[in-house]
């Protein structure tokens, strides 16, 4: 970056290390979902087996869609990323259409790990119930209580303004929490490994089981394998529900080019970053489900309670320290997630207000900090509509999350095989990375979006659909109001 560039108040600084790179992609890809979807989403629908299967399909997928970034972020280090190589490969209307759609799946993120703070204060404390008091109200049939809300809320803002005051610094605390947040999961998987109390014969049923029937037939471990899944249709279907949110699971790597303005070393490093993340992001993710499952006898029973599975898990393994061992691992995931995803999101909305796609209000850079100071508040207050939403709002922005990623990854795949034709630079092996990628983004869509018989759980649900019809909406209006200004 020149001297100008560097001194220019409009634009952003060079200040993060690849340590602060790694922490922003591990810390966006393992959010409040790690920890508390083993009970909720991850046992039910797939079991410990489907679940590790998918992940791991999930991971492999994303390393090689991660190719691909690799190639775009040397040849484009521009903050917006995805939006960026799609307006420089493919133009106004493409580039409008993955920016707003990838502002989906990172804002989302940051409201969907926010009313993930209220359970996990419920989960840790017991029956004090400390933030239950003052006004609440049921949405989806979960109650929303004020002190949940507004401690949410307190979070939301103080992490908005972390990231207005400084990159730096909030690089530098994103390290400290994605550092705790691995610790924290190695040592509980490594706990399993070795305590007489985690035993193999907990996992079954290894495909999970159908959890709403299980339920109105009164069902119980002692009679569940009834409702298990199986069968290769069964089985299927089972590693599919997990497999078709691999997008939103492991949405983050992919932000990592959203700060490529700000990177203070060399691009060659971006490849191994997000495969580091990613792998991370796997191990986590099924470690924790597997956990939940070998160290309780009952973990069926617990599912269908609506108990914190894993919580109680770590609890049975190391008593009180494993409460406190899941208390510091879920929050610094809850915090780093809200954390990384902020600075993706004003990163994303600064590029699209540069190039005249947003209003110009998005692209103003704080004179003291160097931060896209208005995108950030604009994502502050748009992220407080989760802590009044309730916590069932999670599954909405889970598929929010899934459907954006999915079109980002699908546009920065194509990008790359436009690219390559037009410089004639690249290996045989990146092209054959760069169309599986776009094939299986595509794959990706059709499984979220369109029902499928006999694949149950895997699809959007109702409220989903109306979310999405919703953020069309409002994209086109936004579309309608600027497309004279892009540049």
């Amino acid at each position: 970056m020149s001297n100008n560039e560097t001194n220019n108040p409009e634009s952003l600084q060079r200040q993060l290390n690849p340590m602060h790179v790694w922490a922003i992609a591990f810390g966006c890809i393992i959010g409040w979902g790690s920890f508390i979807n083993p009970g909720k989403k991850f046992l039910p629908n797939s079991g410990v087996a489907g679940t590790a299967i998918a992940m791991v399909l999930g991971a492999l997928v994303m390393v090689i869609i991660a190719f691909s970034y690799a190639y775009m972020v040397p040849k484009f280090p521009k903050a917006g990323g995805e939006f960026t190589f799609t307006k420089m490969c493919f133009g106004k209307l493409p580039a409008y259409i993955c920016g707003w759609f990838l502002v989906a799946a990172y804002l989302t993120n940051v409201p969907m790990n926010s009313t993930a703070i209220g359970l996990i204060v419920d989960g840790l404390d017991g029956a004090a119930d400390i933030l239950k008091f003052g006004w609440h109200y049921k949405i989806a049939g979960f109650d929303v209580w004020m002190g949940e809300t507004f401690f949410a809320c307190f979070i939301l803002i103080l992490f908005g303004v972390l990231n207005i005051i400084g990159v730096k610094k909030a690089g530098f605390i994103q390290t400290i929490l994605a550092s705790l947040l691995a610790i924290c999961a190695f040592t509980l998987c490594i706990s399993a490994i070795i305590s007489a109390k985690a035993k193999g014969i907990n996992m079954e049923p290894i495909w999970g089981f159908d959890k709403a029937a299980a339920i109105e037939a009164n069902a119980t471990t002692a009679n569940i394998s009834q409702y298990a899944h199986s069968g290769t249709a069964g089985i299927f279907s089972a590693i599919l529900a997990t497999f078709a949110i691999a997008p939103w699971a492991f949405v983050g790597f992919d932000t990592i080019p959203q700060a490529a303005e700000e990177f203070n070393f060399s691009y060659k490093k971006v490849m191994f970053i997000m495969v580091i993340a990613i792998t991370f992001g796997c191990f986590v993710y099924t470690s924790n489900n597997t956990v939940a499952a070998v160290a309780l006898e009952n973990w069926p029973d617990r599912v269908m309670a609506g108990d914190w599975v894993l919580l109680i898990a770590a609890e049975e393994l190391l008593g009180i320290f494993g409460k406190v061992l899941i208390g510091v691992g879920v929050s610094c995931a809850v915090l780093s997630g809200i954390m990384g995803f902020y600075l993706a999101s004003s990163r994303l909305m600064y590029s699209m207000s540069r190039d005249g796609y947003l209003p110009k209000f998005f692209g103003r850079i704080d004179e003291k900090h160097k931060t896209p100071k208005n995108a950030m508040i604009f994502c502050i207050l748009i992220s407080l509509s989760g802590p009044i939403l309730g916590r069932e709002a999670l599954g909405w922005f889970v598929d929010m999350s899934a459907i954006g990623a999915s079109i980002g990854y699908g546009f920065t795949c194509l990008a790359t095989l436009h690219t390559l034709r037009k410089d004639g630079d690249g290996t045989l092996l990146l092209k054959i990375m760069a169309t599986m990628g776009a094939i299986f983004s595509v794959c990706f869509m059709i499984l979220q979006l369109v029902p499928i018989p006999g694949l149950e759980g895997v699809h959007f649900v109702d409220e989903s659909y109306m979310l999405l019809l919703v953020w069309i909406v409002l994209g086109a209006i936004f579309y309608v109001s600027q497309r004279k200004k892009f540049a």
